[in-house]
């Protein structure tokens, strides 16, 4: 019975901690640039969607820098947002 217990334990403490959700602002910025790039509305409304379920606020700041060409993810950096891309990619582009 205990290790049960343990286990959900250490899975909760694994688990990534993350700051606020992106805003509705950055939503909205997230779908221009979007749209800036793709001209795809569902594919662009799908990724805006997914980002506020996968990504916090300041990871959010990250990404719409990256998709304006502002910023490149930092080396230690690059996991997390290689994984955001894959995990997005997957939600909103099935068979890419």
């Amino acid at each position: 019975m205990r290790l049960p217990l343990v286990l959900g334990a250490f899975m909760l403490s694994a688990a990534p901690s993350f700051a606020a959700a992106p805003t509705a602002e950055q939503k909205a910025e997230f779908t221009r640039v979007c749209m800036g790039i793709a001209q795809d509305e569902v594919l662009c409304t799908c990724k805006a969607d997914a980002a506020m379920t996968l990504i916090d606020e300041p990871f959010m700041e990250l990404v719409i820098a990256a998709m304006k060409g502002t910023r490149n993810p930092a080396e230690s950096e690059y996991r997390a947002y290689n994984g955001y891309v894959a995990k997005s990619n997957q939600i909103c582009k099935p068979n890419y």
